[in-house]
């Protein structure tokens, strides 16, 4: 291959994506599952350049004839560029790291910093902390070793820190919903920054959040900002405003693979916008009162007769979890998938959540659904949840007209989104 990633396992790896759209040159994942493929790939040296993931970035210093300074005092090296038989590495998660940090307004200065985690990341997140003035910085570990003042995860929520930084797979997919950090019991937190990038809002981000730190952020940007790092080694020429570039390709890496989420009143017309708004932007299309039907056995009236709301509700939220943390969706929920916050923040992790807001007058009396079998019933429903719906939407869509005119509706305030 010309340039591609290798490592350990690649599969849910975003760098393809990435590459192959700020650039236009094919970009291969060669996954190398153990260290005797990963050295008899480098020592074939069959590739113009690579980028190297976990667990390679230390081996293959081994096979380079330059390290840059940067990368020898890290200890890893992430990008590999072949110059006539020569390997030469460097390390942009540095300035990937760098780059999301700048983005976000995070001041280092005189700051308490608490790294999650030992690892090879561990190891790039300081250097950026230490070399943008870092008064402290601490190690937290699952089993630490007091002989490196390492600190347990119970005695970090009391170490005073200003700034968190996972270097963890705590919360990756397909493992989401992890967190060995009580965030809400450390006060005066200005960021929380978290290098894992699927899901978009990992655990510790969506608690980060809801604790009220200034700033959330995963590492998405990270991963983008490193790779137009990378591709400027590849192509030996850098980019003309590599900031922009980065912006552009988030921006559109999170419009690809971020799911679309329209909550709303029964009868609203999300199955229907939602069909039409997933063909426009390439998505699947799920309804999730189907799937609780199609696992249960038993229809949604059947379900309420048999068992109560409390337990159909139960049975929505097993589905929303097995959904929400998935990619490349538009999820059509259930009227009542608010009622439940845990749903709102399952849906958060990986998407985007537009409130179909259609009048109460154009609403549906009846049609099979238990909660809504009168006027005054659906009346009620409305006063009650409509509140829930503009409290857990990033926009509100009108569907006060034609389907037409909604799904136009859509596409504007999602543009607003990802592009700001």
């Amino acid at each position: 291959m010309e340039y591609g990633l290798i490592g350990g396992r690649l599969g849910h790896s975003y760098s393809k994506l990435i590459h192959e759209m700020l650039c236009g040159y094919r970009y291969d994942l060669c996954p190398l599952p153990t260290e005797a493929d990963a050295r008899a790939f480098l020592e074939k040296r069959a590739f113009k350049a690579i980028n190297v993931t976990l667990p390679y970035k230390r081996l293959v210093m081994e096979y380079c004839s330059f390290i840059d300074p940067r990368a020898k005092a890290i200890g890893a090296v992430n990008t590999v560029v072949n110059h006539n038989g020569l390997l030469y590495g460097y390390n942009t998660d540095y300035l990937g790291f760098a780059h999301l940090c700048a983005a976000h307004g995070v001041d280092f200065t005189g700051r308490t910093v608490l790294i999650l985690g030992t690892g090879g990341t561990h190891n790039t997140t300081s250097a950026v902390a230490r070399d943008k003035g870092a008064a402290r910085i601490l190690t937290v570990s699952r089993k630490p070793d007091p002989a490196k003042g390492e600190l347990s995860y119970e005695e970090a929520v009391h170490s005073g820190a200003q700034i968190v930084i996972n270097t963890t797979p705590a919360g990756m997919y397909p493992n989401v919903g992890t967190c060995n950090l009580d965030i809400a019991a450390m006060p005066g937190l200005e960021a929380v920054l978290d290098v894992v990038y699927n899901p978009e809002k990992t655990e510790i981000i969506l608690r980060a959040e809801e604790a009220g730190v200034p700033v959330a952020a995963s590492g998405l940007e990270m991963l983008v900002a490193q790779a137009v790092y990378a591709a400027e080694y590849f192509l030996d020429r850098k980019f003309e405003d590599a900031p922009a570039e980065i912006s552009r390709v988030t921006a559109a890496i999170r419009r690809d693979t971020l799911n679309v989420v329209l909550i709303g009143m029964p009868s609203s017309g999300k199955s229907t916008i939602g069909r039409m708004l997933a063909e426009k932007l390439g998505k699947r299309f799920l309804d999730l009162d189907d799937e609780v039907v199609k696992a249960d056995g038993r229809t949604i009236p059947e379900i309420f007769a048999a068992e109560g709301e409390d337990s159909f509700r139960r049975k929505e939220t097993e589905q929303t979890a097995r959904f929400a943390k998935e990619g490349r969706q538009l999820l059509s929920c259930g009227g009542g998938v608010i009622k439940r916050p845990e749903n709102i923040r399952l849906l958060r992790q990986n998407g985007v959540i537009l409130f179909l807001d259609r009048p109460l007058e154009a609403l549906t009396v009846g049609g099979g659904r238990p909660l809504s079998s009168s006027t005054d019933a659906l009346r009620a429903m409305y006063t009650e949840r409509r509140p829930l719906y503009l409290a857990a939407a990033d926009a509100v869509v009108p569907n006060h007209t034609t389907v037409t005119d909604a799904v136009n509706a859509a596409m504007e305030a999602l543009d607003e989104i990802f592009d700001h």
